[in-house]
């Protein structure tokens, strides 16, 4: 009861910005707590140029918006007027293994294109380069829908040849779009990409940390279709010489994901209290047992398959705890209530607001209310049928379920996402099945008929060994012949209940979407694009500064050198995380160990980021944004630069391993050139 009254009580504070006074019993807002992810539609011209001290006028925004790429998860840039990209290792790393070829194991070798004709084929990978950004919610607004709109603007920036791809974004929870147009690259080919020993230096340890010690790149050239290098007129001049020193200015262009500082704190509440506990449990459950399977597999791609997954779901799960650890911190929550407070003061004085926004909050924190009656199936069941480390019997299980039993309508989608289900190795599957009714049992308790009938499932429980992921046995239980499957009598048992809280949730989404679009909208006709909106992966730049930090009762430096690499190897020994590959094992010849490796800065970065240039005023880029520090992962609510950094790749080392260690001298030459 407690928890309710506070999620409607915290619902009546709102927002509080610079230059407007907070009640005395809340901490004063920073100008820009809610984030300077600036879009490219609405630059901010002025306050770049008054702040730095030079001229951020169209021209340099269109240099900065034209070298800056998007690739599937992450950002890239042109680097050479011959199409040359340059991005992190990890936004690779899946490629890598893609092209590895029998008998190469190249995330572990690392992988070097001698010759322009070595240069590797990516299956799969695109690069989008944005033409133009243009918020179109006037226009929509006048012509009833997205289609006209980006139909026009596609044939607008449309030439022979071209591949143009326009995407419409909703910005400020929904109470703006914007379209994006992008040419888009689909010739991808891999130049060089680092040793994931070097380019993960610290593994999972050093993850959302700093000081840091990783070679985290990878190069790739774009090619038209006559198979020859792309033009890329626009392109990030390169600063392997020069790079930057602490206090200079860098600004960082990239596709940051999804935030959450235009949330209400009664949305917060909920995150901190009943969503994040519950995904914090599942992804430290689910990566133990990939772990478990992994360090038993003797089969080397299987390692290095399960590796990138790992990985994968190691970086979703570090920040959780953090994040939690902020929601609970009263300086971050009591800036969130000024925020909110400072909103609806404004709207209260402005009566033509008023009348239309007037319960907003209130209503936001009845659909929370909700929610959290709804806690105890949320724990059980929200990740029943997930892809993510997610039991295939389940899944296959609860897919043939709604085929039988429809609704019509819905038959041939629920068939396409049972066809999608793929079978794991029997023990890892073992070990995810077992997980799943432990979900169930600690949410309903061990005697709950739920409980009860989970874990029949169980191969230990009686469960049956026909595998129902298999592609017979799916199609079997889609026609209802495997009604006796443990699996499939579980759904019989759970459906009554799962089925009606999934309709609640999706009403719940729905109503909280509406009115947070509605919250929007006040924001925006209050303070304008003046607060950025929320990471959408939509194109975004940051500025910040390079700067040191303290940590652990001492001081970190702005920026890291090849030194460190050898000293965290030497104390950890070459049995740890931070055992190097073989070129890397002895300091190269001709590698001057001083030369800066990682820097920070306060520029406001978030996941999406990775691979994302970093540039000086003249637009040289200088790094690749790669991570942050574990004190940045409260971002997701609030930037606060006091805390958080982010952690780059200087292109100095980059340019440094390309001489020294990889022997790509034709590269470097292509980098200070500015083309081949």
């Amino acid at each position: 009861m407690r928890r309710l009254r506070l999620l409607c009580c915290l619902s009546l504070f709102p927002v509080l910005l610079a230059g407007q006074e907070p009640s005395a019993a809340l901490p004063r807002p920073g100008q820009f707590d809610l984030g300077k992810m600036w879009t490219f539609e609405y630059p901010p011209a002025k306050y770049f140029s008054s702040t730095y001290g030079f001229g951020a006028d169209s021209t340099w925004f269109r240099k900065a918006r034209m070298a800056a790429l998007r690739i599937p998860g992450c950002s890239a840039a042109f680097v050479s007027a011959t199409g040359l990209i340059v991005t992190n290792h990890h936004c690779v790393r899946g490629a890598v293994n893609a092209i590895s070829r029998p008998g190469e194991s190249l995330l572990d070798s690392g992988f070097v294109a001698p010759t322009l004709a070595d240069e590797r084929p990516i299956p799969n990978m695109i690069a989008d380069q944005m033409l133009a950004a243009v918020d179109i919610t006037d226009e929509v607004e006048r012509t009833g829908g997205t289609a006209p709109v980006l139909a026009r603007l596609k044939a607008e920036y449309a030439s022979a040849g071209d591949s143009i791809w326009v995407q419409a974004m909703p910005l400020y929870n929904g109470a703006r779009t914007s379209a994006y147009v992008f040419r888009r690259y689909t010739d991808i080919r891999l130049v060089v990409a680092a040793e994931l020993g070097v380019a993960n230096l610290g593994g999972d340890w050093d993850n959302f940390t700093y000081p840091r010690y990783a070679l985290d790149f990878a190069m790739m050239r774009a090619y038209d279709a006559a198979g020859t290098p792309v033009a890329s007129p626009d392109f990030f001049a390169w600063g392997g010489t020069t790079g930057v020193q602490e206090g200079d200015a860098v600004f960082l262009i990239g596709n940051p994901g999804a935030t959450r500082r235009l949330t209400t704190v009664s949305q917060l509440v909920f995150q901190r209290d009943i969503a994040l506990p519950s995904q914090l449990q599942f992804h430290e459950s689910r990566l133990e047992a990939l772990t478990a399977y992994r360090n038993a597999s003797t089969d080397p791609a299987e390692r290095s398959a399960m590796l990138v997954q790992i990985l994968s779901l190691s970086n979703r799960w570090k920040p959780i705890p953090r994040r939690i650890e902020g929601l609970h911190d009263d300086a971050v929550m009591g800036r969130r209530v000024a925020i909110e407070r400072m909103l609806t003061d404004s709207i209260a004085a402005r009566p033509a607001l008023l009348s239309r926004y007037r319960t907003l909050f209130t209503d936001m924190a009845e659909v929370q209310r909700q929610r959290t009656l709804e806690a105890v199936p949320f724990n059980a069941f929200s990740q029943l049928h997930t892809t993510t480390a997610g039991s295939t019997t389940l899944q296959a299980a609860y897919w043939a379920w709604r085929i039988q039993h429809g609704p019509p309508d819905s038959v041939a989608r629920f068939r396409q996402r049972l066809a999608a289900v793929r079978r794991l190795p029997t023990a890892l599957e073992h070990a995810l099945l077992a997980l799943a009714v432990d979900d169930i049992a600690r949410a309903y308790g061990p005697v709950h008929p739920f409980t009860v009938a989970a874990r029949r499932v169980l191969p230990q429980g009686g469960g049956t060994t026909v595998e129902i992921a298999d592609t017979t046995a799916r199609r079997r239980a889609a026609a209802g012949e495997l009604s006796d499957h443990p699996a499939m009598q579980l759904m019989d048992v759970i459906m009554p209940t799962l089925l009606p809280y999934e309709a609640t949730q999706s009403r719940l989404d729905r109503e909280e979407a509406a009115i947070a679009a509605q919250i929007g909208r006040a924001r925006f006709e209050v303070y304008g694009p003046s607060i950025p909106p929320d990471g959408s992966s939509s194109p975004r730049i940051a500025d910040g500064v390079v700067q040191s930090y303290t940590y652990n009762g001492t001081l970190a430096p702005p920026y890291t050198t090849f030194f460190g690499v050898y000293d965290r190897n030497r104390s950890h020994g070459d049995q740890s995380d931070w055992a190097l590959p073989h070129r890397w094992q002895t300091p190269p010849v001709g590698l001057d160990l001083g030369t800066p490796l990682n820097f920070v800065s306060t520029v406001d970065s978030y996941g999406g980021n990775s691979g994302s240039p970093a540039v000086t005023k003249d637009l040289r880029i200088v790094g690749l944004n790669f991570d942050r520090n574990i004190d940045a992962m409260i971002r997701d609510y609030v930037y606060l630069p006091e805390r958080g950094r982010n952690v780059m790749v200087d292109v100095r080392a980059i340019q440094a391993s390309l001489t020294a260690v990889y022997t790509l001298d034709r590269i470097v030459r292509e980098l200070v050139n500015g083309g081949m």
